[in-house]
């Protein structure tokens, strides 16, 4: 199943580009950081530790392709890391000494991710501000939970495997919304761009009862586009 949405996604931008090569279809790359979180449900309240970002990195291929003057198209191929950690801690009184004792538990999910976007620019010259928008698939390949301890100490971290499927699901559809800001560079444009993303699959997948833990996401990330076939 993954073969075939990667091959039909790929396939997708060979037909895109091929249709578009008067328009000044621009090819890009983007690289940066991804902070992932997740909803927690309400009535677990302070039943739960709370959850905290868990940080990994985010990469992109992409085509820019005009539908106006300021409208264009942006479908992407992604990868990115998503999860969300738990730290909890206390304090040892030894005598006037203080020593926290603590663990963090960290949830990495690797995901290849298709948003399909709207790039939206706001002005013109040598530097454009953008907005962009659009909805978002994601498929994870990988998964792990990462513990670690602390004290005088950090230990080394210890790794178990996620196996999806059941009450895990792998895929993940969503919402994503960004500002970027792009500079003219030779023939292609520098870019930074911040971008939100919302999940709408819930990531635990329980009979009867409704947990509504979903993935959040901030990412940063900088990248460099040019014309095709220049």
């Amino acid at each position: 199943m993954k073969r075939i949405v990667l091959a039909g996604v790929f396939a997708l931008f060979g037909l895109l580009a091929t249709q578009s090569a008067f328009a000044q279809v621009q090819v890009g790359i983007r690289g940066g950081a991804n902070f992932g979180f997740a909803s927690k449900p309400e009535y677990l309240g302070s039943l739960t530790p709370d959850f905290h970002s868990s940080i990994g990195p985010t990469g992109a291929l992409f085509l820019d392709i005009p539908l106006s003057e300021r409208v264009s198209f942006r479908p992407e191929v992604s990868y990115i890391r998503k999860g969300v950690a738990i730290k909890e801690g206390f304090d040892i009184n030894l005598g006037g000494f203080s020593l926290p004792i603590g663990a963090s538990i960290a949830y990495q999910s690797q995901q290849i991710e298709v948003p399909l976007l709207f790039k939206f620019n706001l002005t013109d010259g040598p530097v454009q501000p953008y907005v962009i928008a659009g909805p978002a698939v994601s498929y994870a390949f990988d998964g792990r939970i990462r513990t670690r301890g602390s004290a005088l100490f950090t230990t080394k971290p210890f790794d178990i495997d996620v196996n999806y499927g059941g009450m895990l699901p792998p895929w993940d559809f969503s919402a994503v919304g960004g500002l970027g800001l792009a500079m003219d560079a030779g023939a292609g444009k520098f870019f930074i761009e911040g971008r939100y993303t919302h999940g709408f699959t819930r990531q635990v997948q329980v009979p009867v009862v409704n947990v509504n833990v979903r993935n959040r996401g901030v990412a940063v990330s900088l990248g460099y586009s040019f014309p095709i076939g220049y």
